[in-house]
C-alpha cells in the first residue's frame, strides 16, 4: 500500500475521532492506529527501495548519457582533425601545384630562349655562308663579265665560233 494513502487514513482517523469533553484532545482507537502504523512500517522500506532503485537508474542513465556525450565529442574532435588535416593536404597540394606550374613556366621560358638562341646561331651561320656564296657568285659574275670584255660573248665561253 502507498504511504500517502496510509497518511490519508491517519488524517481521516484523527479528523473523525471523538472529542474528549472539555479538552481539545480526541479519542482514537489504539488498535486501528497501530494497524496503520504497522502498514506504514512495512510499506516505507519498499518505497525506499523503489526510490533508491529509481535514483540508481537515474544515475546510470546520466552516466550513460555522459559517456555518449563524451563519445560524440571525441568523434567530433576526430572529424575536425581529419577535416583540418584534409584542408592542410589540399593547401599543400595547391602550393605544390603552384610550384610545379611556376617550374614548368620557367622551364618553358628557358627552353624557348635556348631554342631562339639556337635558331639565331643557325641563321647567323647561314647568313655568313650566304654572304660567302653571294661573294663567290659576284666574283664569278665579275670573272664572266671580264671575259666578255676580251671578245667572247655570252654563250661562247672561250669557244671559237668561227667556223
Amino acid at each position: 500500500m502507498d504511504v500517502l494513502v496510509l497518511i490519508d487514513k491517519l488524517d481521516e482517523l484523527v479528523a473523525t475521532a471523538k472529542n474528549v469533553p472539555m479538552t481539545d484532545q480526541v479519542r482514537i482507537d489504539r488498535e486501528e492506529l497501530f494497524e496503520i502504523i504497522d502498514q506504514m512500517r512495512s510499506t516505507i522500506p519498499e518505497e525506499i527501495k523503489q526510490a533508491r532503485w529509481i535514483v540508481k537508474e537515474r544515475q546510470e542513465m546520466l552516466a550513460e548519457a555522459k559517456r555518449e556525450a563524451e563519445r560524440l565529442i571525441g568523434e567530433a574532435r576526430d572529424q575536425a582533425q581529419r577535416e583540418a588535416s584534409q584542408q592542410e593536404v589540399v593547401k599543400l597540394a595547391e602550393r605544390q601545384a603552384h610550384e610545379l606550374v611556376e617550374q614548368a613556366r620557367a622551364k618553358e621560358r628557358e627552353t624557348r630562349l635556348g631554342a631562339e638562341d639556337y635558331a639565331d646561331g643557325i641563321l647567323e651561320n647561314l647568313e655568313v655562308n650566304l654572304g660567302k656564296f653571294l661573294a663567290a657568285v659576284q666574283r664569278g659574275r665579275e670573272q664572266l663579265a671580264s671575259r666578255d670584255g676580251e671578245g667572247t660573248g655570252p654563250g661562247t665561253a672561250g669557244f671559237d665560233t668561227s667556223g
